[in-house]
């Protein structure tokens, strides 16, 4: 019987959007996804509410900078220590205990913000501890989900979550500011406090998840064995190879504060416009992710979204270039709207591009990878996830200053786009990388 044209439109427009069969399929990992995307919202708000406590505390912008920096170590470490352990315990049992320790840093963290502790290392050593527990919970989830899901389901799980973490950076940071202005500091940790007891709703759910395999005792010997593993999986290497090509070359966020001052104008309200429309492009991207689903060289569909990853980055360097010669070299004395306009527009591009990369380095990762060391690739995949940005933040901010505002993305962007092209013809076995029979 054929189909009217209205009836056939809706159809198209069902099968472009993202796919909603893991959750009718797996009742766990439907609760599991839905307390993870309720603690990552508190998760973001309290992100933005100790960089805004510590500013109120110091004033120094400084300051705000060394929260990262005392994360970043604890993170790395985590990722490799949770991964072990999420590979040599049960891991509903390590993320139950990780997400504990996470709620009790934010719990501390909001009792001496309420009784108006001024003194900034408590609140530093406690958001890098809840950072690392995060990581370790987030490494050992991610190798929990193989188990709730065939294989085929992987992709629409990952673009599930890249639909929740697109949602928690668009909702978080706004809810931040606007408690922190209304309500104050204190309380606006405590939302978060409230929030993340969604994680616990999934985990609670979960039965025995017992690694497959010889179980080796968590240690520097568990984390050298993973690294030779990777010696002899060149497809799951190549997901963290391509990532780190993409963030060390195509983390322009440390000039949107300059941007918004002495090129497109506006100050902090064209910084949280810029920063927003990455968040917003992942978000659609998410939502509309339902073909992704049908796509078997996920290799080459990696490659290519990170080609346009580098393209829309170029695209923000171009705008930021024309821009500053329009204004011939002067700060604009209100915002150039057409130029944010176009800004956030190539931006939202790059987040679009990076979700449906990271939908299938993650599927790859989590399909390809045996279980008995699927722990320990999540945990490394923290680690790119954390310290990639980081090595990024120095390389563009480097080049800025060596150079201008526009020439990190849009220098990056071009040897992003080098690269990938390249990495077509050179890395053929990645390219021909088959979702359907996945090998590491």
């Amino acid at each position: 019987m054929s189909l009217g044209p209205g009836e056939g439109r809706r159809r198209d427009l069902r099968a472009l959007l993202v796919d909603l069969t893991p959750l009718k399929a797996s009742p766990e990992f439907a609760r599991l996804w839905i307390g993870t995307s309720v603690a990552q919202i508190g998760a973001q708000v309290t992100i933005v509410a100790v960089g805004l406590h510590i500013y109120e505390l110091t004033h120094s912008t400084l300051a705000v900078s060394l929260v990262a920096l005392w994360a970043l170590g604890p993170m790395i470490l985590a990722g490799f220590v949770g991964g072990a352990l999420a590979d040599s315990f049960d891991r509903r049992i390590v993320a139950l205990a990780t997400a504990i320790v996470a709620w009790l840093s934010i719990g501390t963290m909001t009792l001496i913000s309420f009784l108006g502790v001024e003194e900034t290392w408590p609140y530093y050593a406690l958001a890098a501890l809840n950072a690392a527990s995060a990581t370790i919970m987030g490494a050992t989830r991610g190798a929990i989900l193989p188990k709730l899901l065939p294989p085929q389901l992987l992709p629409a799980a990952a673009a599930l979550s890249g639909i929740t973490m697109g949602l928690a950076i668009t909702v978080g940071p706004a809810v931040a500011g606007v408690l922190v202005a209304t309500v104050g500091v204190p309380w606006t940790y405590l939302l978060d406090v409230v929030l993340f007891t969604g994680a616990f709703l999934g985990i609670l759910s979960l039965p025995p998840m017992v690694p497959d395999g010889e179980r080796k005792a968590p240690g520097l010997g568990s984390v050298v064995e993973s690294i030779r593993f990777l010696r002899t999986a060149p497809n799951v290497r190549a997901t963290f190879i391509w990532d780190l090509v993409a963030m060390i070359f195509g983390t322009p966020r440390v000039v949107f504060p300059a941007a918004g001052a002495l090129i497109l104008g506006g100050g902090p309200v064209t910084v949280g416009i810029l920063t927003a429309s990455f968040a917003v492009g992942a978000l659609l991207s998410g939502l509309f992710s339902g073909p992704l689903g049908h796509v078997r060289r996920q290799g080459r569909a990696v490659t290519l979204a990170i080609a346009a990853f580098g393209v829309f980055t170029a695209l923000f360097g171009v705008v930021l270039l024309v821009t500053g010669l329009a204004e011939h070299g002067a700060s604009p004395t209100s915002p150039v709207v057409p130029a944010i306009v176009l800004a956030g527009l190539a931006l939202a591009g790059t987040g679009a591009a990076d979700n449906v990369s990271a939908v299938f380095r993650t599927t790859i990762l989590q399909a390809a990878a045996p279980d008995d060391v699927r722990g320990r690739m999540q945990g490394l995949f923290y680690v790119v996830v954390a310290g990639g940005p980081r090595i990024g933040d120095l390389v563009a901010g480097g080049i800025a200053t060596l150079v201008a505002l526009w020439a990190p993305p849009l220098f990056g962007g071009i040897v992003i786009l080098g690269i990938m092209l390249t990495l077509l013809r050179l890395a053929p076995g990645f390219q021909r990388y088959d979702g359907h029979k996945p090998t590491p």
